[in-house]
């Protein structure tokens, strides 16, 4: 199955994939969320070809993560910036969630490029699974139910 046909998809990580799953989406909404708005910034960044990063955009663009910002530096032609939406700083805590599983799993001899701090505290903050309550769930205590006919174990 190609990615585009996951868009129909009943399940919801596989329409997710559709919109997030190209090769470099993932590191582009990393850097928007580390404050990146210009094109040729994502491109310095990553080291991207212009058409492989406009056709990125614009799927991003289309989803709703990202939303295009006109502006004009004195004596240069228009362009555009490229900001997170509110679905797309909900990503946050995916981009979090494979950082922690980078570090966990493929760590650098340096130790993590990246630390997600409390503001308040300065202490490191982690994803986790929160009931209600606001406690934290290991992952053996959670059930996966799926609502569309696929097994209910991982």
């Amino acid at each position: 199955m190609t990615i585009d046909k996951l868009a129909g998809s009943s399940c919801s990580v596989s329409r997710s994939l559709a919109v997030l799953g190209e090769r470099w989406t993932l590191l582009i909404i990393r850097d928007a969320l580390s404050g990146l708005t210009k094109f040729e910034a994502f491109r310095e960044s990553l080291g991207l070809g212009a058409d492989v990063l406009a056709d990125r955009l614009a799927t991003l663009v289309d989803a709703g993560v990202l939303e295009k910002r006109g502006y004009q530096e004195i004596g240069a032609r228009a362009r555009c910036e490229y900001h997170l939406t509110a679905a797309g700083r909900q990503l946050h805590v995916v981009i979090g969630g494979l950082q922690l599983w980078g570090d966990a799993n493929l760590p650098r001899p340096a130790g993590p490029s990246t630390e997600r701090l409390d503001r308040r505290t300065g202490r490191p903050v982690r994803v986790a699974f929160v009931d209600e309550g606001g406690r934290q769930l290991p992952e053996e205590k959670i059930d996966v139910v799926h609502h569309n006919g696929y097994p209910n174990r991982l």
